[in-house]
């Protein structure tokens, strides 16, 4: 089990906001429509898969990112995919998952450090949290940034979903 993910939770996107500043951009509005925008974009029904969101601060990111990473600074965005399904071919797309197992994993944000993020870039924080969470749910699929081919691949899909929620491409 992940860090935050209920025992007992419904298929959909479950969305725990510890840090209440969440309420401004409706963190589980947010979480669930991005999800839905990631599952969709990859071929998958969003209500067939579990995913756990937290809203939380930089001080509560430091301790995941210490106890899971090792690394005891906040972060903006963390995720906790429930099995690795990365591919082995850098560049390559990862498996689909099993739908006989359809807890996805957990994904968790930071306030401060998305705020102030947002805030350098011109962006509005809710704009930039879907971001994040789009990310974060790539993760859980497989996705990652760990190679020029595999980041290549992630960056493209990130903008080809955030331009279908109406979002600009974030790295251009």
């Amino acid at each position: 089990m992940t860090p935050m993910r209920p025992a007992e939770a419904a298929a959909g996107v479950e969305t725990l906001v510890e840090d209440p500043r969440w309420a401004e951009v409706d963190l589980p509005r947010l979480a669930d429509r991005a999800a839905a925008a990631t599952l969709v974009h990859l071929g998958l029904g969003p209500a067939d898969w579990e995913i756990a969101v937290l809203g939380c601060s930089d001080a509560r990111i430091t301790d995941l990112n210490a106890t899971f990473r090792a690394k005891p600074r906040p972060t903006n965005v963390l995720s906790w995919p429930s099995e690795d399904r990365a591919p082995g071919t850098p560049g390559a797309a990862p498996a689909a998952p099993d739908p006989a197992e359809p807890e996805l994993g957990d994904v968790a944000l930071a306030f401060e450090t998305c705020a102030r993020e947002a805030e350098a870039a011109g962006k509005s924080l809710g704009d930039h949290a879907t971001h994040l969470i789009v990310h974060g749910i790539l993760h859980l699929l497989g996705h990652d940034h760990e190679t020029e081919a595999d980041a290549a691949r992630m960056e493209r899909l990130e903008a080809e979903i955030l331009g279908k929620l109406g979002l600009p491409d974030p790295y251009s």
